[in-house]
């Protein structure tokens, strides 16, 4: 019985915790001049939290598994909601398709630079043996 709580205890935790972080960043979304999603807000704060130790993660894992294990089925209500936009989404087929293309090709690019930037010209283990000779 008494494991049975602690379990309880813990999710109980991790949710609130969780959902402390969401208003936490609604309240301050609703303050700031510019528009930002509460819930982008709320995920830094809680990202702050843990990254300082301030929050052990161990209180919100249990919470965080859970959503994790489910992430799929939190998906459906808004592909539902997508198919109330399908004449829109119809008429705007082609458009949509390039610019998904054209984005992919460019953040492909500023990858590939920026990997190459920071990691640099190692060579392979058969180019540093030639070297040696």
């Amino acid at each position: 019985m008494n494991n049975v709580l602690s379990l309880a205890f813990n999710y109980i935790r991790a949710f609130i915790l969780i959902y402390l972080c969401l208003f936490a960043g609604n309240a301050i979304s609703s303050l700031l001049p510019i528009t930002i999603p509460g819930s982008i807000i709320g995920m830094l704060i809680l990202f702050g939290l843990l990254s300082t130790q301030i929050l052990p993660f161990k209180w919100v894992k249990p919470g965080c598994n859970v959503l994790i294990r489910y992430m799929a089925l939190l998906f459906v209500p808004i592909g539902v909601g997508v198919m109330n936009y399908y004449e829109q989404l119809r008429t705007q087929f082609g458009p949509l398709v390039v610019s998904c293309l054209v984005s992919t090709i460019i953040v492909l690019l500023v990858v590939a630079y920026c990997s190459h930037y920071i990691h640099g010209d190692r060579g392979t283990v058969t180019d540093k043996a030639e070297k040696k000779k």
